[in-house]
């Protein structure tokens, strides 16, 4: 499916004009980089921000812009809620450091945990979360391997990993047939673990097949690799399951955008996570979207000068990030023309 366009779609000019790369600094390693950087832009709506990840091609990438775009450009859909709940996240840091990664919420109820590093064991996964169980008795626990498993190695590890109580697995392994089977072979052996699609929503050229191939209990979905807000509830209207809204290591102007698809859905059964500029060691505004008691109020983002001056990316990084704005821009249009 592609990307929908917003109505009002701005030249690459504009787009120039209010363009700032920044490089944020990470407290832990998290997909495997230290620092993030990204391109935000200012349009008379608001910010937005446009950050896939170097190694994304252009014709997925602008499924991104679309999402920055319609920020900027177009508005939210009105809210349903005001208040948002969302999880903790735990990289794939050793045990003995989950207390610290922990503080840094506050108070949550529900934590996810990243599993199947690469370069790590079961045994590192299984104490990490059993860190995780200990520190929060009561929290819901779901683990997220990034499609790292294959199918027996994701059984057995999930397996093992249910024995503290699992909410649910995000993407155990890549592909939606072995989805089906992971589910398939935990159902039949009595193992309560939910399956979540992530990569096999946003990064499938038919972001519904995994629901009709009944791939999943529930979908992950991120506004920025959808397309945007007014995409990702078509596409949960269309699958029939529920929804978590995750962010992509976005700074405050990037979890405005997975607020405003929280705040817009029909139903949000479960915890979003929506908290990870706590990962970061500054952000690009002076009051960030953090949680607080376990939740986020839905508002406004306003990038600050200093900030975006502090930590401008270096003029080779702009350079890099500005040429594929143009050529993303370039994509993206040419999808409307007649």
């Amino acid at each position: 499916m592609p990307p929908s366009v917003p109505p009002a779609f701005p030249s690459l000019d504009e787009l120039l004009a209010t363009a700032h790369v920044v490089s944020l600094p990470m407290r832990v390693k998290f997909r495997g980089i230290m620092e993030r950087e990204t391109l935000l832009l200012r349009g008379p709506l608001g910010w937005g921000e446009f950050c896939p990840f170097p190694e994304y091609a252009d014709a997925e990438a602008s499924r991104w812009l679309a999402a920055t775009i319609e920020a900027g450009w177009h508005g939210f859909p009105s809210p349903v809620r005001s208040v948002i709940p969302v999880n903790a996240t735990v990289p794939a840091v050793s045990a003995d450091r989950v207390p610290e990664v922990l503080a840094r919420f506050g108070r949550v109820d529900a934590v996810k945990v990243k599993v199947a590093e690469r370069g790590q064991t079961l045994d590192d996964d299984a104490a990490r979360v059993a860190a995780v169980r200990s520190a929060l008795p009561d929290a819901a626990i779901r683990v997220d391997a990034n499609g790292g498993w294959d199918v027996p190695t994701a059984v057995k590890a999930l397996t093992r990993l249910a024995a503290v109580g699992l909410e649910y697995a995000e993407q155990p392994v890549p592909s939606i047939e072995g989805l089906a089977e992971v589910r398939r072979q935990l159902r039949a052996a009595g193992t309560p673990v939910l399956i979540a699609a992530d990569e096999s929503v946003r990064k499938e050229s038919d972001p519904l097949k995994v629901a009709r191939a009944g791939a999943a209990d529930l979908l992950v979905v991120k506004v920025a690799p959808l397309g945007g807000v007014r995409r990702a509830l078509d596409i949960v209207a269309q699958a029939g399951l529920p929804a978590v809204v995750s962010s992509a290591l976005d700074t405050s102007v990037g979890i405005r955008a997975g607020l405003a698809l929280a705040a817009a859905l029909p139903e949000l059964p479960y915890a979003c996570g929506l908290g990870t500029v706590s990962l970061f060691t500054s952000d690009i505004t002076l009051d960030p979207l953090v949680a607080d008691d376990g939740a986020i109020r839905l508002r406004e983002v306003t990038a600050d000068a200093g900030l975006l001056e502090q930590y401008a990316a270096s003029p080779e990084r702009r350079d890099w990030w500005l040429a594929r704005l143009a050529r993303v821009h370039a994509l993206l249009a040419a999808s409307t023309a007649p």
